[in-house]
């Protein structure tokens, strides 16, 4: 490719990546969020601030293995050309603005990862997977909301027997205060794990460009960069998906809220230490049904969790399926 050309598009597709890394934080903003909304301790407008400002430091307290996992670990970077990175982001792109649209709480990593995987095999075929690393990351599509849920499920029966003798009264007061720790520590692993998938779509490209010499690594401008287009993205919310995951699955109060955010945070932070590129809606949906089965089984909406879990299935097919056709149809004007 010309030098005068291939510099103007390696900028514009980086650009392309920053605005899907504000979508993702537009979409799950709501998981950052919902608890803490619906139960009446944050109004929404000072929420979205307080979990765009962790979304945004989160790159202090985590490593980049998730990074590396989405760089290297789910296509091979050696048939990585602008033509796969473009095809991969319209796929997420645009499915993330189709369930946003709806108000379905579907996952943009998978959306993401779906992407990666239709541009390589409309450019390779299957031999362009990294196989191991799809498959560790697809059994976190069942794993990842299932902690969630067994560990929200743990908190909140350890803490109604600690909390036994207390009134309700004083209980709610004190899980008032305790949501913005467990909201806080929700939006670090929302940050971290989320913001780097887009950072290693970002440097993997760089990477295929020759623009990081012979070794992948993820420059600290687009860790900065990707935290930052998160964080924005946070901060102009997705009210419509708040509503899905705050109240129509199950009603919460301050202590139940604080039990799901501990349990999803938890799941998270496990999950980007292991560089496991997981779904932060899977894991908050896994982790408030948890807190609602605890009450009573009848107290989850399982009519709405179930349509969620349909949204989770067919989001990587149909997310790679995009792509795929996108890479096809600029194959067209090349």
């Amino acid at each position: 490719m010309d030098a005068s050309l291939a510099f103007p598009l390696l900028v514009g597709l980086i650009a392309v990546a920053l605005f899907f890394d504000f979508l993702n934080g537009l979409h799950d903003a709501a998981n950052s969020i919902a608890t803490i909304v619906s139960t009446r301790v944050l109004r929404p407008q000072f929420a979205v601030a307080w979990a765009a400002f962790f979304n945004f430091i989160a790159f202090l307290f985590f490593g980049l293995h998730v990074a590396q996992t989405l760089g290297t670990g789910i296509i091979d970077a050696s048939i990585v050309d602008p033509q796969v990175i473009f095809a991969a982001l319209m796929g997420a792109i645009a499915w993330n603005v189709i369930t946003w649209a709806f108000g379905i709480p579907s996952s943009s990593s998978h959306a993401l990862i779906g992407g990666l995987v239709g541009a390589g095999m409309a450019k390779a075929g299957g031999g362009a997977v990294v196989w191991s690393g799809l498959f560790k990351t697809s059994a976190a599509i069942v794993m990842s909301p299932l902690i969630g849920f067994l560990l929200a499920l743990s908190l909140i029966l350890m803490v109604s027997w600690l909390f036994i003798r207390q009134t309700p009264f004083a209980v709610d007061r004190t899980f008032r205060v305790m949501q913005f720790i467990s909201a806080s520590m929700y939006s670090l692993g929302h940050g971290g794990n989320d913001a780097q998938k887009t950072m290693g779509i970002i440097a993997v490209l760089l990477y295929s460009q020759g623009q990081l010499g012979s070794e992948f690594y993820v420059p600290f401008w687009v860790v900065i960069s990707c935290q930052s287009a998160m964080a924005l993205g946070t901060l102009f919310g997705g009210w419509r998906i708040v509503h899905t995951m705050g109240s129509k699955i199950t009603r919460l109060n301050p202590m139940q809220g604080f039990c799901a955010e501990t349990g999803g945070a938890l799941t998270l932070f496990l999950a980007t230490y292991l560089g496991i590129p997981v779904s932060t809606t899977h894991t908050i949906t896994g982790a408030i049904v948890g807190v609602g089965a605890a009450r009573r089984v009848s107290a989850v909406r399982w009519g709405i969790a179930g349509n969620i879990v349909v949204a989770w299935v067919i989001t990587l097919p149909i997310a790679a399926a995009i792509s795929a056709l996108c890479y096809m149809a600029v194959g067209f004007f090349l």
